[in-house]
C-alpha cells in the first residue's frame, strides 16, 4: 500500500492555476499546472500521467516542483549551454559599427576580426545584429514594371486605339 499525499490548494492558487490552463502561452506551463489541479483533487500520480498521456516522472517532478516553489516552479528552468561566440564589448562594437556605416556581413566580420574580435561564422554575426534589431533585406534587382510597361507599349503598336 502506498502512502498517497495530497495536495492542498488555497483558493488563490486555484484561481491563478485554472487562469494559468486557460490563457498562458506555453503549453508547458498549462499542462503542469493542470498536472497540479488533477493532483489537488486527490488522484495519484500515476492516474494523472495516464490521464494527461505524460510518464510518471514527468507528473512526479511538476508535483515536486510545485510543493518546493508554488507558481513559480511552473515554468521551465534555465538551461545550460554553449557561451556566447561573440563577447558583450564586441557585441556593442558590432552594433556601433552597424549604426555608423552600411556594412555587409563579409565586411563586418573583416572588420571585425582586424580589430581583434574572435573569429565567428557569419551566421553568428547576423543572429547578434538581428538580436540588436537590425534587419538584412538582400537587394532585388526586378524588371518587373519594365517589362510590364514594354509589353504595354508593344500591344498598343499592335492593337490600336
Amino acid at each position: 500500500m502506498t502512502l498517497r499525499v495530497m495536495l492542498v490548494l488555497s483558493a488563490g492558487d486555484k484561481l491563478e492555476l485554472q487562469k494559468i490552463v486557460k490563457k498562458h502561452p506555453n503549453w508547458r506551463v498549462r499542462e503542469r499546472a493542470q498536472s497540479v489541479l488533477l493532483l489537488a483533487e486527490g488522484k495519484s500520480c500515476q492516474d494523472v500521467a495516464e490521464r494527461q498521456g505524460l510518464t510518471l516522472q514527468t507528473v512526479s517532478a511538476t508535483r515536486r516542483r510545485w510543493i518546493e516553489g508554488g507558481l513559480d516552479g511552473l515554468p521551465d528552468r534555465a538551461r545550460s549551454g554553449a557561451p556566447p561566440k561573440v563577447s558583450a564589448a564586441d557585441r556593442e562594437r558590432l552594433t556601433q559599427w552597424a549604426r555608423e556605416a552600411p556594412l555587409s556581413l563579409p565586411a563586418l566580420q573583416a572588420r571585425h576580426e582586424q580589430a581583434g574580435g574572435t573569429p565567428v561564422h557569419l551566421n553568428t554575426l547576423s543572429s547578434v545584429l538581428k538580436r540588436a534589431g537590425f534587419v538584412w533585406k538582400r537587394t532585388r534587382h526586378c524588371l518587373k514594371k519594365s517589362e510590364t510597361r514594354w509589353h504595354l507599349t508593344k500591344l498598343n503598336k499592335i492593337l490600336p486605339s
